[in-house]
Formats: C-alpha cells, structure tokens, sequence
C-alpha cells in the first residue's frame, strides 16, 4: 500500500460515529457525541451512581511527561496546591463540562475536544502545541481532560513525537511510563499513527 496515499486520503468522516460515555468523580454520567448535523452534543444522563460503587478518590497524579510538561486529571486542576508544588503556571484544559478554576492565578487555554473515535484530534495539535511550547518557556504546563487518559494523554504523546522525534509506539510508552493509567481510544490511536507519518514524510522534505 502506498503509505503517503493513506494518509492524503485520511478523512474522519471514514471513522465509525459512536457516542462516549464519561462518568466524573463526583458521580455525573455524560454522554459524548455528534448529533445529526454532525456537531458536538454533551448531555448530563444523571447526577449520582447507579449501579456501581464509584471510586469517589481524588487522581492527584500530576505526572511529568518532560521538563515542564505534566499530564494529569481534572482533579489535579481543581487542587491549586498541588499545581502549586508543580510550579504549574500554564493549564490546557481539554475536558467536557470542566471549568478553568482559577483564571486570575494560571493562564488558560480551552479547548472543547471529545473524547470519540471520529473526533479529529489531530486538528487541534498545532494549537495544543503552541500553547504548551509557550508555556514551558515561561514555566510549567498541566494538560488535562477529564480521566487524563485519552484526550490529554493523546496531545503528550503527539507532542512528544513532534518535539522528540520519538515514532508512535516509543512515544506511547514513554507517556505511559510516566502514567500509566492513560489509554487513548481506538480513533485517536490510528490518528497518532498517521500523525507519525505524516512527520516522517515531513522530514524528508
């Protein structure tokens, strides 16, 4: 197969369409999806635990990825004392229904990216990038989503790969060694590995 044809022709409306469910801390059940335009629907299914018993304790696992780049979840952005031990200054927050919790205390940048198969995370990776880039320069960047398994997980490892020249698999387990809880979906996976084509191809121009 022609690997530079695979990835010109990459579309994600090629990606199967499937909503994500997302339970947070504090109990809440969301459903994550597109509706039948194709855009972004959040919607709160309940507000407590049903069924189960929720691990209700806090992930305070600020992990650093490199100097000055921590992975971590919405906990960790919720918790100023840790970001302070951190010497967090900078916070890429990409979670569903996570508010920026001190905006006069650390610079922000939101992005609404959904944790599905058929969201092209790759779009915002310039973005993600450039704000992380800037941040470390200045100090230390947390990126968060809401598990800091999938979403936040998937913008390290791309960085990583960018930045440290690292193919996708090595990438993957250096982020995971450093937390070993992430796990990004099957969708971001095969974009990640497009994205390490991509920057192959790149090089060799």
């Amino acid at each position: 197969m022609n690997l530079l044809k695979d990835i010109e022709s990459f579309n994600k409306s090629h990606l199967k369409h499937a909503d994500t469910f997302v339970t947070t801390p504090d109990g809440r059940r969301l459903i994550e999806g597109l509706d039948s335009d194709g855009k972004p629907k959040v919607a709160l299914l309940s507000t407590g635990c049903y069924g189960f018993v929720g691990d209700m304790k806090p992930d305070l696992q600020c992990a650093e990825i490199l100097p000055g780049l921590y992975l971590g979840s919405q906990d960790v952005a919720q918790e100023r004392d840790v970001l302070e031990k951190n010497k967090i200054t900078h916070i890429l927050n990409v979670a569903t229904g996570v508010l920026n919790m001190f905006p006069k205390r650390f610079t922000y940048r939101k992005l609404d990216i959904l944790d599905l198969p058929e969201t092209n995370i790759l779009d915002s990776f310039d973005d993600c990038f450039k704000f992380i880039s800037k941040g470390r320069k200045k100090g230390h960047v947390l990126v968060h989503c809401n598990a800091g398994v999938s979403r936040a997980a998937s913008i390290c490892i791309g960085y990583v790969m960018k930045y440290e020249q690292k193919k996708f698999k090595d990438a993957y387990e250096f982020v995971k060694s450093k937390r070993e809880r992430i796990r990004p979906n099957d969708g971001f996976v095969s974009q990640l590995k497009t994205y390490e084509a991509m920057l192959k191809a790149e090089q060799k121009h």
